[in-house]
């Protein structure tokens, strides 16, 4: 439709959370947990097996999908042609590449993973699905992005460093160690993302056509 794409982005957006919430009002919310699984050879791993052990498949899942889509953007004729449309569309479209259809894909690829992230915390986090639970995390996952320089083993490390940084937060409103109001503590996260997203900010250069719609030239 040409229109803006992150505009569009947006409105899916709200549309989603709208539907999830009406569906939630429905009924559908049932309390359910996937199951966890205790690898013996790997909990035997110093320091990371306690890490790494005792998770769900959408974890376990996770972790391999990381190496497996590098893998794919990077050494495959998917992952070429993939970059191309985001870098270079008329170039990939004279190469033979239909620019629409690949980026018709990867974005259905990309909202299916999102939707996988999302599924981990009702189904192995949380337990059972609550209106707003996701917490904007959603919109820290961009950062991860921008700040992994949109490739997948740097937004690895980033949301490592932004787990970190929950994970602390977390252990402050357990211990209660600084004499703060929790709300201000529940804003470290997101604090943080602004901080990372200013300092990245010019430092960073996203694909040349990123959120841009392309339109075949006519000769």
């Amino acid at each position: 439709w040409k229109m803006d794409q992150i505009i569009a982005g947006v409105i899916i957006n709200i549309l989603a959370a709208g539907l999830t919430s009406f569906l939630y009002r429905q009924g559908y919310s049932i309390p359910t947990t996937l199951p966890q699984f205790d690898i013996t050879w790997l909990a035997g791993i110093p320091v990371l097996g306690p890490i790494l052990n005792f998770h769900g498949p959408i974890t376990y899942f996770g972790i391999f999908f990381i190496f497996a889509l590098w893998f794919a953007l990077y050494k495959t004729p998917w992952g070429l042609r993939s970059r191309s449309v985001g870098e270079h569309p008329s170039s990939a479209d004279t190469a033979g590449v239909s620019v629409t259809k690949l980026r018709y894909l990867n974005v259905t690829i990309g909202g299916a993973v999102g939707g996988l992230a999302g599924s981990y915390l009702a189904l192995e986090w949380v337990g059972i699905f609550e209106r707003g639970f996701t917490a904007g995390k959603g919109f820290t996952a961009l950062a991860i992005m921008i700040f992994g320089r949109w490739n997948p083993l740097g937004a690895f490390a980033a949301a490592i460093f932004f787990g970190l940084a929950q994970a602390v937060t977390n252990q402050l409103m357990i211990d209660e160690v600084i004499n703060i109001p929790q709300q201000f503590i529940n804003m470290l996260p997101y604090v943080l993302t602004i901080v990372v997203l200013a300092f990245a900010a010019g430092k960073v250069r996203p694909p040349a056509a990123e959120g841009q719609p392309y339109e075949k030239e006519k000769v």
